[in-house]
């Protein structure tokens, strides 16, 4: 379903070394690495928001920076993007923040009477009353709720692809679990592809099908959760145990 090929990214300096990744149709898949590893702009080159330097990214056999405009806007069709932070429009309420999910041109097509109905429907798949929070702009919501309006936005669009960068970040372990959990409901309920950038390593391994790490804009592992785990390569070992650590730092923080 996402196909990265060669990708090479550079800003100040190199974030991304020439990736290859493939993502099965079907698939859960995370995506581990240090901060700074480039984890989120490979993300992001796969419905266009960052342009590689060299090399592709293809969403569902359609090449996200060679085929031009209108190819591009059929890859964003088909997929939802959760963003780190939920970046909700302050302005918005959540009717129009979800709203806002919806491509442009079934906008145009449906009712009011159907797009609201989507609305709805999308609000009630992440465990949000509707007819409480309609109306709410972000500043009257908790972050686990505006995380939840980030995610109905994402999947208002009927997906085919979920994008997930980072979107337990901020929460505390309680509400970091429960959007695991409907993390791992939704792709299956909706049967579709997720790639999931995270720091919460065990919960992405819980979560995944297969996940990788990047480490010097490269992929260093790639593979099933258990073979994540009994890799030998002391890179990997030492992010494991680094990222253990500091999930146990922070559950004892919180109770705190």
């Amino acid at each position: 379903m996402i196909h990265y090929q060669h990708v090479w990214k550079s800003f100040d300096q190199p974030v991304l070394a020439g990736v290859d990744l493939e993502v099965a149709t079907g698939e859960m898949f995370a995506l581990f690495g240090p901060s700074g590893t480039g984890k989120s702009v490979l993300l992001k080159t796969t419905i266009g928001l960052i342009t590689p330097d060299r090399g592709d990214v293809s969403v569902a056999g359609i090449s996200v920076h060679r085929a031009g405009r209108e190819a591009l806007e059929e890859v964003r069709k088909k997929v939802g993007y959760v963003f780190q932070n939920a970046a909700l429009f302050d302005s918005q309420n959540v009717f129009g923040n979800v709203t806002m999910g919806l491509p442009e041109d079934e906008l145009r097509r449906l009712s009011n009477r159907e797009v609201a109905r989507r609305v709805w429907e999308s609000l009630e798949l992440v465990n949000l009353e509707p007819h409480a929070v309609l109306s709410k702009i972000p500043a009257e919501l908790s972050g686990g709720m505006r995380k939840r309006v980030g995610i109905a936005r994402a999947i208002v669009g009927r997906p085919e692809v979920l994008l997930w960068d980072e979107p337990t970040t901020g929460l505390d372990p309680v509400n970091t679990a429960a959007v695991e959990r409907l993390i791992k409901r939704l792709s299956d309920d909706l049967e579709v592809t997720s790639l999931l950038v995270t720091h919460d390593v065990e919960g992405g391994l819980l979560m995944c099908d297969r996940v990788a790490m990047l480490d010097g804009g490269v992929v260093r592992f790639c593979g099933t959760p258990d073979e994540f785990h009994a890799c030998p390569d002391p890179l990997v070992q030492a992010f494991i145990h680094r990222e253990a650590a500091e999930a146990a730092l922070s559950s004892i923080a919180a109770v705190s």
